[in-house]
This record gives structure tokens, C-alpha cells and sequence, in this order.
């Protein structure tokens, strides 16, 4: 397979050693030097256009990006996907694109078409679906092994662009507001549906988003609780393929895991498919953290509030389907 392993005599060493966040900076770095589309879009994301909506209590911002346009616009039905050859298998990769192991099964990319300050795809090594029952717990090794960066997750009909591969991505952490508003809308929109010692499972539904957040202190207990959630959800899904759902993990030595689970009702609003006035946006994991990524720029300076309103509202689910759920994680 070709591209499957970059190798570097420093890169090398800190793989050994398990340094995970310095082996993917390093990689980003030589990857710029050597991929020059890579770096034109990461110089080109210097000078992207954001402006921002305020909210009751939070803000969502709006960050111009042309070169999401493949991801965006993706169609992702079963004709489409089985047409087209999968980006994400090595064999694949753009001719410059490097893979680095990531333990027995998983490879680490550098994002060529970047939202983030640093941005990286970790797919698994064989073209298995996107699925997140079986790779919850990944999600969250993920998590604490790159503890400087928010792990993202899309589900195969909320927003991956390749929903036949499994894989996440993983970008600077600080950069989604939902980080650093989490304990605002925790405390203004939250409710607390479980506490213990080391777990605290509050649902959150601040007028655009459902939420459940998982905050726990050992692995295990986070597992076990996001099996509760998702067999509750699926009560009300179809129960012959994935919720619709995506999912942010943030990580913090002293404090344990953060997991935002986003509940869907469908993947694209109403305002994707209008003839006249069309918004291509196509919310996921990052637009739902706050930052909407639109590639056309008259959709840029034409979107109001009342847009970005409208279109999460839609893709949410309902208040008696988050009522129910947070009913069943309430239950002994």
C-alpha cells in the first residue's frame, strides 16, 4: 500500500515514546513542506473571513471556507459512495498525502482541506463502516492520548463525508466556542439527569441544540453510560442503522472526559435543497460546536441569525423525543 507509513528518524522516536500530540505536529509540519496544496489551504485559512451571532448565552460563528466545498456539497447515498473510490483507504491518498500508524488499526492523516489551526483524519487502517457503537471507547483512548485537541465524530448520515470508512478527526481544541461555553449553557440550559462520583450526565437544549453531556472520570463508566444513551435513542430511530447523531470529546488530565452528544433529526435542512436563496451548509460536529462552514461566499454575507436558527432547529430533534431520552438516563 503505498503512503502507508511517513517516515522520520524524530517522528519515529516520538511515536515510541507514545507522544501522540508531538508526533502530529511535527507530521503536520513536514507535510506542509513537502504537499503544496496543503500549504496553500493552510495559508489561505490565515485569511478566512469569521463573523459572529450572539445567542442567549452563546455565540455561533460563521467561518467563510472554500475549500470545504468537496465536504460540504458530499453526496452521500448508497450510489454515490459505491461509485466513487474511498479518499480515506491508503491506496487512495493524494500522491503528496503521508499516513502515520496510530497503534494496531488506526493511521493518523493531515486534513488537507483544514477548519482548524491543526486538523487531522485518523481512519481506521481497513474500509470498515462508520459506526460509533463498537468505536465509542476509541473515541475517548483518542481523547486522552490528544488531549490538546476536541475528537470528532460524524455519523454516517450527519455529516462524514465518507460513511463507509470509519474514522474521526481531531483539530485544535479551543478553537469551537462550545468549549469554553460549556459550563454557561450547563448551568442555563442544563439538566442533571445522573451524578455520581466520577460521572455527571446533564441534558441541554439551549433553543438550537439537544445535547447530552457526558462528563466522567473513568473510562469505563463513560462507556457504560453511553450504551444506556444509545439503546434509549434507538427506541425511538430506526432501528436498523445508526441515530442520527454527532459527537465532540475534550479531555483534561485533572478533570476526565467531556463528551457532547449532538441529536439529530435529519442531515440537512430544508434551506440546502431551496431553488431560490439555497444555503449550502450542511451541519456536523464542528458546526453544531459553533463554528458553521460555509464554502460559497454570497451564502457568507447573505446568512443571518435567523438562518442559522432555522437550520439547527430543523436538523435538531424535537423536544418530546429529547424529553424521552433524558426520562430513560434518568431511570435507576
Amino acid at each position: 500500500m503505498k503512503n502507508i507509513l511517513f517516515e522520520h528518524p524524530a517522528l519515529d522516536k516520538l511515536i515510541s515514546v507514545k507522544d501522540f500530540q508531538g508526533t502530529a505536529k511535527l507530521f503536520l509540519e513536514e507535510q506542509k513542506r513537502s504537499w503544496t496544496v496543503l500549504t496553500e489551504n493552510y495559508s489561505a485559512l490565515n485569511f478566512a473571513e469569521v463573523k459572529s451571532f450572539q445567542f442567549s448565552g452563546f455565540k455561533i460563528k460563521v467561518q467563510h471556507n472554500p475549500g470545504r466545498i468537496k465536504s460540504t456539497s458530499a453526496e452521500v447515498d448508497e450510489t454515490s459512495i459505491s461509485e466513487r473510490k474511498c479518499f480515506l483507504c491508503p491506496d487512495n491518498l493524494y500522491e503528496e498525502q503521508k499516513a502515520i500508524k496510530y497503534g494496531e488499526d488506526f493511521l493518523i492523516l493531515v486534513n488537507p482541506f483544514p477548519i482548524f489551526p491543526e486538523h487531522f483524519t485518523i481512519p481506521h487502517k481497513d474500509h470498515i463502516s462508520q459506526s460509533i457503537r463498537e468505536s465509542f471507547g476509541k473515541i475517548l483512548s483518542v481523547s486522552r492520548d490528544f488531549s490538546e485537541y476536541v475528537v470528532i465524530y460524524n455519523g454516517p448520515e450527519c455529516g462524514a463525508s465518507a460513511p463507509d470508512h470509519l474514522h474521526f478527526q481531531i483539530g485544535s481544541k479551543n478553537f469551537l466556542p462550545v468549549n469554553d461555553e460549556f459550563h454557561s449553557l450547563k448551568n442555563e440550559y442544563g439538566e442533571i439527569l445522573l451524578r455520581n462520583n466520577s460521572l455527571t450526565i446533564t441534558g441541554i437544549g439551549d433553543n438550537l441544540r439537544k445535547i447530552i453531556a457526558i462528563e466522567a472520570t473513568e473510562i469505563e463508566a463513560a462507556e457504560k453510560v453511553f450504551d444506556l444513551f444509545y439503546k434509549a435513542y434507538l427506541k425511538i430511530s430506526d432501528k436498523n442503522k445508526e441515530p442520527l447523531l454527532n459527537i465532540l470529546s475534550f479531555y483534561e488530565e485533572e478533570y476526565g472526559w467531556r463528551v457532547l452528544v449532538f441529536l439529530r433529526e435529519k442531515h440537512r435542512s430544508s434551506h440546502y435543497f431551496r431553488e431560490d436563496g439555497r444555503i449550502l451548509l450542511s451541519p456536523a460536529a464542528v458546526d453544531l460546536g459553533g463554528i458553521c462552514i460555509l464554502p460559497l461566499e454570497k451564502n457568507f454575507e447573505k446568512i443571518t441569525k435567523k438562518d442559522i436558527e432555522e437550520i439547527f432547529k430543523e436538523v435538531s430533534i424535537g423536544k418530546e423525543q429529547f424529553e424521552f431520552i433524558k426520562s430513560e438516563l434518568k431511570k435507576p
